[in-house]
């Protein structure tokens, strides 16, 4: 029998913990050392920490509580190896369409570390969950996608903090995931994840030392109205 909200007992929230200075610092510390990790150790992280990571993805924010996002922990080696053809495939277009003066730069990049990463987990989205109940997203629908990249970004910083790292791989064909995996159609892929111990733990983007891009500052994304 459904329960009546107003009926529910409202119990009294707990005090939030203080969080200090030396707090903030190590959290600027932690938001400057997660990387897009692509090189990894090969060995494999315990089953209780991948389940604490996985926890911790859990509190992220969604629209409507609805929590659409959609976890595959990919483990069998032929679907990795299905994984790895599709990035191939994917990878080779793109080089195809850098221009001249960057194609050699960008066939030197490492962009994914599904060789050696003991973990693989897509992300998908459900594209019309029953929980939540439609709250938030009638005229945004694409809060449910947004969702599943801030389970993402909780998850990285999770790992980051213990010494894990992430790598996100997008160049891939979604669709050709979805059905290397075997999903329910539907699903939308939004992010396929390398997880592991860095080989190469750095403060700075790899792509930025590379020579690819590098990191602007605020000032040059904020206008004022």
């Amino acid at each position: 029998m459904a329960t009546d909200p107003a009926t529910v007992e409202t119990l009294p929230a707990p005090a939030p913990p203080a969080f200090d200075a030396r707090f903030r610092a190590g959290l600027d510390a932690l938001f400057a050392w997660r990387r897009d990790v692509r090189r990894f150790d090969t060995r494999p992280l315990d089953d209780a920490e991948y389940a604490g990571l996985l926890a911790g993805m859990s509190r992220a924010p969604s629209v409507g509580l609805s929590q659409p996002w959609r976890l595959v922990r990919v483990r069998d080696p032929a679907r990795r190896a299905a994984i790895r053809a599709i990035f191939e495939a994917c990878n080779a277009e793109a080089l195809a369409l850098q221009p001249e003066a960057r194609a050699g730069l960008y066939a030197r990049l490492k962009l994914a570390g599904l060789d050696d990463a003991p973990e693989q987990l897509a992300v998908f989205v459900d594209p019309d969950p029953e929980a939540g109940h439609g709250l938030g997203r009638a005229t945004m629908p694409e809060t449910l996608a947004y969702s599943a990249v801030l389970a993402i970004h909780t998850l990285w910083l999770a790992a980051a903090a213990r010494g894990i790292g992430v790598g996100w791989v997008s160049i891939l064909d979604a669709q050709a995931v979805a059905r290397a995996l075997d999903l329910p159609q539907g699903w939308r892929l939004v992010g396929h994840l390398c997880i592991g111990y860095p080989a190469e733990p750095s403060d700075t983007p790899e792509l930025e030392r590379a020579g690819w891009e590098h990191r602007r500052p605020p000032a040059d994304f904020i206008l004022e109205r």
